[in-house]
């Protein structure tokens, strides 16, 4: 069964579309073989919803009186710790940075329930965060 992109999109738009994961196809086709999962199943996903290696979102937060510098002392986004080497009120949320308090995988297999992507996510959807900084009062700023 052939279909256009616009009538998939249509069944999108009204909330009928059958999507499936690139691993649940493997089941539906095996299942029903390919004519009918290809009848069935509109759209394939192939990518992540999941935070990956380099992602994250770079922040300025601008001076403030007396003037700081954030590099060298902790600093955290709704506790997820941010990195602060860049200058002197820069900071970087990485997407899978985790809590300092997080079991990680010392409770196999580790449930990563919070972390850098949660906080961009909330983020991006103006949700409040806190955020707590140690910073020093530089006398220059290098």
């Amino acid at each position: 069964m052939t279909r256009t992109i616009a009538e998939i999109n249509e069944k999108i738009h009204k909330g009928q579309a059958v999507v499936a994961t690139a691993e649940e196809v493997i089941g539906i086709v095996e299942k029903k073989g390919i004519e009918k999962a290809t009848r069935e199943v509109d759209v394939v996903t192939t990518a992540t919803f999941g935070p990956m290696c380099s992602s994250g979102a770079y922040f300025n937060v601008g001076h403030s009186k007396p003037r700081i510098k954030l590099g060298g002392g902790n600093s955290y986004l709704n506790d997820v710790p941010v990195y602060t080497g860049f200058a002197a009120v820069d900071f970087f949320l990485g997407a899978t940075a985790m809590p300092d308090n997080d079991p990680r995988n010392r409770i196999y297999p580790g449930e990563f329930l919070y972390g850098g992507g949660h906080v961009i996510e909330e983020l991006v959807a103006g949700r409040t965060s806190s955020s707590w900084a140690l910073a020093t009062e530089p006398t220059a700023i290098p």
